[in-house]
């Protein structure tokens, strides 16, 4: 029901016929993610920010999640800490979070891409429109830790992200631009939502019912989205420094995270 609710495609970009393919081959992919992040929770490395063209600023969708992850790493008393863009560090600044800006793969137990640009097979990131994205990407570090063996999660909602690469061929069949944005960059686990920071608060929600215990008893979206678009972010949809996420209203991202609260407090009666 969990990953039903985070890919409801308010946004209509496709997501829900990629998600619906998807989950047809790989019906266990929130559980999965959920053990593999309660597994390896001791020093998590999640990066996040997604540059949007032409300015290349950092968009809503993502930072919130890191947030909800890294909140829930720290109530599982691990150590969670954040590789990303500037101006996202600066947004997330009030909410005491931990960052690190040259991170040694090899020291983590577990790395969580959330919402970040993936290369294309041409080796450039793309954003939904197809447009260029010519700032630095972190995808690399994905990389770096398949490599090592160490476990990856990816996050994405549009076929471009980092870990996307492992649906590759349904992004190119369903998504617009499909064929130069799609990501081939792949993760161990793959969390596909309508809008990343649903799948993010939709790992978070799975992983207390698999505990037994809320993660994340008090999340407060409307507070935090507003926060870090007074701090410089924009809407990813509308390039605007509006409080919204993937031009989709507070009211349904607000919902969204009511329905996600209900269900872990029915599944922990």
């Amino acid at each position: 029901m969990i990953a039903h609710v985070v890919n409801t495609d308010v946004g209509d970009r496709g997501v829900l016929r990629v998600y619906l393919d998807y989950r047809r081959e790989n019906p266990n992919f929130l559980h999965n993610s959920a053990r593999m992040f309660l597994d390896n929770y001791g020093r998590v490395l999640i990066i996040t920010g997604f540059p949007i063209p032409p300015t290349m600023r950092a968009e809503t969708d993502g930072p919130p999640g890191t947030i909800a992850i890294a909140k829930a790493v720290e109530a599982l008393g691990g150590r969670a800490e954040i590789l990303t863009y500037p101006e996202v560090r600066e947004a997330l600044e009030p909410f005491r979070l931990s960052f690190t800006n040259r991170p040694e793969i090899e020291d983590y137990s577990l790395l969580i891409a959330l919402e970040t640009p993936g290369r294309a097979r041409d080796g450039k990131c793309y954003s939904m429109s197809g447009l260029e994205i010519t700032r630095e990407a972190f995808d690399w570090a994905v990389l770096k830790a398949k490599e090592l063996g160490i476990p990856t999660i990816g996050i994405g909602d549009g076929g471009n992200e980092a870990g996307m690469g492992n649906i590759h061929g349904l992004v190119v069949r369903h998504i617009p631009h499909g064929e130069k944005i799609a990501s081939v960059v792949e993760t161990d686990e793959l969390i596909l939502s309508a809008v990343s920071n649903w799948g993010a608060y939709g790992l978070v929600a799975q992983a207390s019912i698999e505990l037994g215990r809320k993660l994340l008893p008090d999340w407060d979206e409307r507070t935090i989205v507003r926060i870090i678009s007074k701090l410089g972010l924009i809407d990813g949809v509308s390039k605007a420094q509006t409080p919204t996420v993937d031009g989709i209203s507070l009211d349904v991202h607000e919902g969204i995270v009511e329905l996600l609260n209900a269900l872990v407090d029915e599944a922990l009666r």
